[in-house]
């Protein structure tokens, strides 16, 4: 019982000496976090009688929808660069032009990105973009709180409200942060 007693008291006493450095509180000063995080922006699926009004083609079809995301500080805080990703599948038989307008509050446009969308041909017809934005590009993306999506349709075969197809968008945000 004595031999344990004092192999206990030794260990004791090793660990307690060494243990014996200061801890480093303002280490957490330095800590930086840069996180990735990827979430859906926007989406629609417009089908071909919907550019049919009357019996009248519709050249122009606009949506407007608020963008919530960039009215929170700690996004725009913290945000160092993103990356939007826009995939548009057209099946029909016209061409588009797609140009998504990024508005501030006073729906003042900041900036626009244009897709030229082919026409519907028999065959898998996506469209795909990525746009990055860093430095003023961003500064102008922080400001952002609507995106108008305006489709243009172009000229082509004339569509009926019965007339085939869609043209669907959909949209994502890869978010890089950069916490300090």
């Amino acid at each position: 019982m004595k031999v344990t007693q004092t192999l206990l008291g030794f260990f004791v006493f090793f660990f307690a000496m060494s243990c014996s450095s200061d801890l480093d509180f303002d280490q957490v000063n330095d800590l930086q976090l840069q996180p990735v995080v990827v979430a859906n922006l926007s989406s629609f699926d417009v089908a071909a009688g919907q550019f049919v009004n009357n019996g009248t083609e519709q050249a122009v079809s606009i949506d407007t929808p608020d963008v919530g995301v960039f009215n929170d500080s700690f996004f725009r805080d913290n945000l160092s660069k993103a990356d939007l990703f826009f995939e548009v599948n057209n099946t029909i038989n016209r061409a588009f032009i797609l140009r998504l307008v990024f508005l501030d509050a006073a729906n003042t446009p900041l900036t626009t990105i244009q897709m030229d969308i082919p026409a519907y041909a028999g065959t898998t017809n996506q469209t795909t973009l990525t746009q990055t934005f860093q430095g003023t590009n961003l500064d102008l993306l922080k400001q952002t709180k609507k995106i108008a999506f305006v489709v243009t349709l172009l000229p082509g075969p004339p569509l009926t409200s019965t007339s085939v197809g869609n043209l669907k968008l959909r949209s994502s945000v890869t978010a890089y942060f950069d916490i300090q």
